[in-house]
């Protein structure tokens, strides 16, 4: 990037508003929304709506304010987006507030800069580090990658309720876990390489720092913070985690910068075999490609592979729906991931297509290795249905 058609080069640092987090947050909800509007509108979907409403039904009638849920559709599109804004115009709403997962946030972050009203993330799950962040993640309507959206804001307000975290299926924890781990990874590549991050400037010390403490919390504390949620529990470990995998890798990877993790995520969604895989699982799978591209020592890679078993996120192909698949597969993968516009192109080096496709079918060794040091058997597809 040259600077005498760009200007200097900026180093920018996005965060919420507000963040809010701990056991019974929902339950403030209402009060903390009133200093952002009057009217707002909550979207939600069926199943979320059915463990929370009395929650925030009661917390908005404290706060005197007018409740109006609306159904979210379950796929972060262009066309959702669109709908729910026009919800928002039509209702004369003045605040818009995804209640859910990272899907119901991002698509309220979207109906919200249409409509031109504050949006606010109350996360029920620890699952993604969607919360905090001012970009969403468009799905094509078969659940593709589609593109990321930017925005000029950050959400002015992120609530995380952890006793609907430890209440959640674990998965979701561990899927968090697995987004959270590649945020250090790649902000790390983003620093060498001085590439922008995706606040649009290069990354400040803050944002690298950031990424790297959640990094340090996750190695000491995901395995007991899920074994806590297994049960239902609240601990200080789980705390700590949950913070890891929403305002730490949220500022992290925003304000860090993304690099090869995530774009081989989004070449995983191209393909139908792996849908089956939550976000952060699809993510993990990214770290250890990036790992093996960046020809990271073999001690790091393995531990980083037995530690993710450990965890309960898959390490292999095989685990992703791809173990049999054939090049031509994997080569529709790899286009994805590399296509121009893609976060692999800010490593500080430019891996070719075939460099990609090899360490990613390179991870299938790595992973199955490392299960087997974890005494977690033979890996297989996961029946999620």
């Amino acid at each position: 990037m040259a600077e005498d058609t760009q200007g200097p080069r900026l180093r920018i640092f996005a965060s919420p508003g507000r963040y809010v987090q701990g056991r019974g947050a929902l339950a403030r909800l209402g009060e903390l929304v009133a200093d952002h509007g009057a009217r707002p509108l909550i979207l939600v979907d069926d199943i979320v709506r059915g463990l929370t409403e009395k929650v925030v039904t009661d917390s908005f009638r404290e706060a005197g304010l007018p409740l109006t849920f609306e159904r979210f559709g379950g796929l972060p599109t262009r066309a959702e987006a669109a709908r729910v804004a026009a919800v928002i115009g039509s209702g004369g709403h003045d605040v818009v507030i995804g209640l859910g997962g990272g899907t119901a946030i991002d698509t309220a972050k979207a109906a919200g800069d249409d409509s031109g009203v504050p949006w606010v993330s109350a996360a029920t799950v620890a699952s993604t580090d969607a919360p905090t962040s001012a970009l969403s993640v468009v799905y094509t309507e078969s659940g593709a990658f589609e593109s990321y959206r930017f925005y000029n804001r950050n959400p002015a307000l992120v609530v995380v309720d952890t006793q609907l975290v430890a209440e959640a299926p674990t998965r979701f924890l561990a899927a968090g876990v697995g987004d959270a781990l590649a945020t250090w990874i790649e902000a790390r590549a983003v620093r060498d390489a001085h590439t922008d991050t995706m606040v649009g400037g290069l990354p400040t010390r803050s944002g690298t720092a950031l990424a790297r403490l959640s990094w340090d919390i996750l190695w000491e504390s995901a395995l007991p913070a899920l074994e806590a949620v297994e049960r239902n529990l609240v601990t200080p470990a789980v705390e700590a985690v949950v913070e890891a995998n929403t305002l730490l890798s949220g500022l992290g990877f925003e304000s860090g910068g993304l690099a090869a993790a995530h774009a081989v995520h989004d070449g995983l969604t191209a393909v139908d075999q792996t849908h089956h895989l939550a976000h952060g699982e699809k993510v993990n799978i990214g770290s250890l490609t990036q790992l093996l591209l960046e020809g990271a020592p073999t001690s790091e890679v393995d531990a980083f592979a037995e530690f993710t078993a450990r965890v309960g996120l898959p390490t292999t192909l095989t685990e992703a729906g791809l173990g049999d698949a054939d090049d031509a597969t994997l080569d529709r993968v790899v286009a994805a991931a590399t296509a121009p516009g893609e976060t692999i192109h800010n490593l500080p080096f430019t891996p070719s297509a075939r460099d990609v496709r090899d360490a990613l079918r390179a991870v299938e060794g790595v992973g199955r290795r490392a299960r087997r040091r974890a005494g977690l058997g033979e890996p297989s597809v996961p029946d999620h249905h």
